[in-house]
């Protein structure tokens, strides 16, 4: 267990420093359950239970002051909980939660008691020291790795047969509770990603696809594969074709106008 609670701990701190110093989106849930799901040798589980806290994170965007739960943590700790405890990844979810919003809170703390480093920063830029900017500029990945290292090894390799006897324990309502809400938390993660993305003129394309799962029972890859079709024929009706039209047009038209003098 100390092998992969190690594997663990150092891909939360990678993905926790791609999370804020990085572009590749290795800090998803949906990444981070492949991840974990290859480590803890359950790749099935993994991907499912990263699919589902990733629709829970999909809509929790910083804006501002307004921090979500940490995404990395969440997808981590769930997806590695719910593959040692045996639980459903809908289950998962009620653990990862509390997990995510107590690690945004220490990532606040230590964010504002880094925060004098920028003042120490604009100290050096006045005496021209870039040297001394650089390192302090690594220093700030290298607090974040270290963070989430310590905060995904230490439940993984400490309280993963204490959860499991804990979650034993727990009542059969407390249980089905927890289920329940990890169901539900989804479906609001993917509503509030609505909520910014939704305009009225997509309103029927959304018709549509709840109509082809609700009732027609089509499976979630073929209406992906509906929804890039429509979005394909779209893009090239009003975006695509045009404009090339445009391009190719405008030699002959200018022959025309040639002609005519």
């Amino acid at each position: 267990m100390l092998m992969e609670a190690l594997l663990i701990g150092l891909w939360a701190g990678i993905a926790g420093v791609d999370q804020f110093n990085g572009l590749t989106h290795l800090h998803r849930p949906i990444v981070a359950g492949a991840v974990i799901g290859l480590i803890l040798g359950d790749l099935q589980t993994g991907l499912i239970a990263g699919a589902t806290l990733e629709l829970v994170w999909a809509g929790m965007v910083p804006l501002a002051g307004a921090q979500p739960p940490n995404v990395v943590i969440g997808g981590v700790i769930g997806t590695a909980f719910a593959i040692l405890v045996g639980e459903s990844p809908e289950t998962a979810v009620g653990i990862a939660v509390p997990f995510a919003v107590a690690a945004q809170a220490i990532i606040t703390l230590l964010f504002t008691a880094y925060s004098p480093i920028m003042h120490k920063m604009d100290t050096y830029a006045l005496k021209g020291n870039t040297r001394a900017i650089d390192k302090l500029n690594y220093l700030g990945p290298i607090l974040l790795f270290i963070f989430f290292f310590i905060v995904s090894f230490l439940p993984i390799y400490f309280g993963a047969e204490k959860a499991a006897d804990v979650v034993g324990l727990m009542p059969e309502w407390l249980i089905n509770g927890l289920t329940v809400a990890g169901g539900i938390m989804p479906a609001v993660g993917f509503a509030m990603l609505m909520k910014i993305m939704f305009k009225w003129t997509y309103a029927p394309f959304f018709a549509i696809g709840f109509v082809a799962v609700a009732y027609l029972e089509l499976p979630i890859l073929a209406v992906a594969i509906i929804a890039v079709a429509i979005a394909a024929y779209d893009f090239f009706v009003s975006g695509g074709t045009p404009k090339a039209q445009t391009v190719n047009e405008g030699p002959a038209d200018e022959e025309d106008y040639s002609d005519g003098i």
